[in-house]
């Protein structure tokens, strides 16, 4: 695959900046993005929105950060460190998305700055249990993904977010615009989670082209993280200035190794694994 460009030793590499929630199991949240980051040579700055507790079966609560602390964080990090990218995870409640939003409007994260901003709109585990409070949905529909240069739901989000059900290409077309229509310059629909058809294909779409992006789908139940490490890949690569079609196109090819390399933890599901990169280098298979 295309690997990004690694910063020579003692030179500042690329920054990029997670606002989201925490993983206590390791697999999901903050820790799967700053591994992706670190795996892509970018240098990992963090917002943390939220606390939560999880470990490979479910998540047993979460804790909120106050949402002035959340604001402060990518503010303090965006003024001295500098970044080339944003994305957002899990950010728990109405108060915390509208301080996310203000703060990236004040410091110019979002389309209509200079810092693109991949929204990755959490609303549950993979298991089910809820990362969002029901009533931030709104929030999450008007104030958020309208800020987002991607917006990357799986499947149930795009159900929540849109009220359509995926289940095959129309309806996966049809999806992609009512995505699109809620103001992101550019909205992914992700296949994975359509188990009825033997490739995970993913749609992206501008509001005038569909881009079919497939891959074979692979037999594995280790796949805790892996819209995490899709969204921090798209934030990576347009840390390094990718076109959005170029930087999904790397973070797909990205996700599809970190799963194919996922392995057993815990008794549930354990978690996709960029640490395929460390066997290889650039240039290699």
């Amino acid at each position: 695959m295309q690997y990004l460009p690694l910063a020579p030793n003692g030179q500042t590499p690329v920054r990029a900046l997670t606002i989201a929630g925490t993983d206590s199991g390791g697999g999901a949240g903050i820790q799967a993005d700053s591994r992706t980051m670190a795996m892509c040579g970018v240098h990992a700055c963090v917002a943390v929105a939220a606390v939560t507790v999880q470990n490979t079966v479910g998540v047993s609560g979460f804790h909120e950060i106050p949402p002035q602390i959340v604001a402060d964080q990518v503010r303090t990090v965006v003024s001295d460190i500098g970044i080339g990218a944003a994305k957002t995870g899990m950010l728990a409640s109405t108060a915390i998305i509208e301080a996310v939003a203000g703060v990236c409007r004040e410091v110019g994260i979002g389309r209509d700055g200079s810092i693109p901003l991949v929204v990755d709109p959490v609303a549950a585990s993979m298991h089910g249990d809820p990362l969002l409070h029901a009533e931030a949905l709104d929030a999450v529909r008007h104030t958020l993904i309208p800020l987002a240069t991607v917006v990357t739901p799986n499947l149930d989000e795009v159900r929540l977010l849109t009220g359509i059900d995926v289940n095959n290409e129309q309806s996966a077309r049809k999806a992609a615009e009512a995505l699109h229509a809620l103001g992101p310059r550019w909205a992914i629909v992700k296949g994975g989670h359509l188990r009825t058809s033997e490739q995970s294909t993913d749609l992206l779409y501008d509001g005038d082209t569909f881009h079919e992006l497939p891959a074979p789908r692979l037999a594995t139940g280790n796949d805790h993280g892996g819209g995490d490490t899709l969204a921090a890949a798209i934030a990576c690569a347009l840390a390094h200035g990718y076109s959005v079609p170029d930087a999904v196109a790397f973070a797909k090819e990205w996700t599809y190794r970190c799963l194919a390399a996922a392995y057993d933890l815990g008794a549930g599901h354990g978690p996709v694994s960029p640490l395929w990169r460390l066997r290889t280098g650039p240039g290699s298979a």
